[in-house]
């Protein structure tokens, strides 16, 4: 009888101290944030950059190409003829914080840009629904500029500064806002504003695992510029392939960096002046830190 009595108990103390482990377990995974992940797959949209960043010690080499209008007949092939690149490269400081440079053969333009992630949408304790990046581009142009025009340094400089809002509304959907000062320090025409507002709208939708159809849209809201330009819109598919992520797209915009799109698009999409072209990506791990 005391032996049964026993064996009681002591199955009562282990059942007691399992349920304690769970309890602490779950205690536990509650206090940690669950951080969400690939917002966006890439750290571009289409023209222009998504929430992310590389991650610590990681470095992007990216390849944006864009052939000529469409509609520029079957001389051009149809744009194949034509072509504007830029290549750049983009490196995380770490998980939060990455510095990148590229070069575009859209007047020879050179590009430098900081982006910070200041919030990270996550659920659990003290729980924030959206994801905020903070990005400021520089660019100068070594166009040759025509005999008698301003030549200095700082007329060939331009630089924008976005907030990038994002939220990941489930595991296929994620949309982003835009809002955007571009600031010129020469304009190409008079009357046109150095200080250019806009505000820009972007959406992913994944179709499948592995492909996923993108928006992207900027409205411009300086009275000046808008007379001059279009709003740029490009739609496209983001295809991963492995450590690659390939971006087909159609677009009205020839620039891939804010202000060689937001401020200076001139064609209108829906009377056929569209750019196709495509977005590479490949991240090289340059530190051994398992993630």
């Amino acid at each position: 009888m005391s032996g049964t009595l026993l064996l009681g108990l002591h199955l009562t103390a282990a059942a007691q101290d399992d349920l304690l482990q769970q309890l602490e377990q779950q205690a536990t995974t509650q206090t940690k944030p669950d951080f969400a992940t690939a917002t966006f797959k890439g750290t571009r949209i289409v023209n222009g950059q998504s929430v992310e960043t590389p991650a610590s010690g990681s470095l992007q080499f990216l390849i944006g190409h864009r052939f000529g209008q469409l509609n520029s007949g079957a001389y051009n092939f149809f744009g194949l003829d034509q072509a504007t690149i830029r290549l750049g490269l983009e490196y995380g400081l770490n998980d939060r914080l990455a510095v990148g440079l590229g070069r575009s053969s859209l007047d020879k333009t050179f590009d430098g840009f900081v982006k910070y992630k200041a919030l990270r949408q996550h659920s659990g304790p003290r729980a924030v629904p959206v994801t905020l990046t903070l990005l400021a581009t520089s660019t100068i142009t070594t166009l040759k500029f025509p005999v008698g025009a301003d030549r200095s340094t700082a007329a060939r400089m331009a630089y924008s500064y976005q907030a990038l809002l994002a939220r990941k509304f489930s595991p296929g959907l994620s949309a982003q806002l835009m809002p955007t000062l571009v600031h010129r320090n020469l304009v190409p025409q008079p009357g046109d504003d150095n200080d250019v507002y806009a505000v820009g709208g972007a959406v992913r939708q994944k179709l499948t695992k592995r492909i996923a159809l993108t928006a992207e849209y900027y409205y411009v809201l300086s009275e000046a510029t808008a007379q001059q330009a279009r709003n740029p819109l490009a739609v496209g598919f983001d295809i991963e392939t492995g450590g690659h992520v390939f971006q087909l797209h159609f677009t009205n915009a020839q620039g891939m960096v804010d202000p060689l799109f937001i401020p200076r698009t001139t064609g209108n999409f829906f009377e056929g002046d569209i750019f196709f072209g495509f977005n590479i990506s490949r991240s090289f791990g340059l530190n051994h830190r398992k993630p």
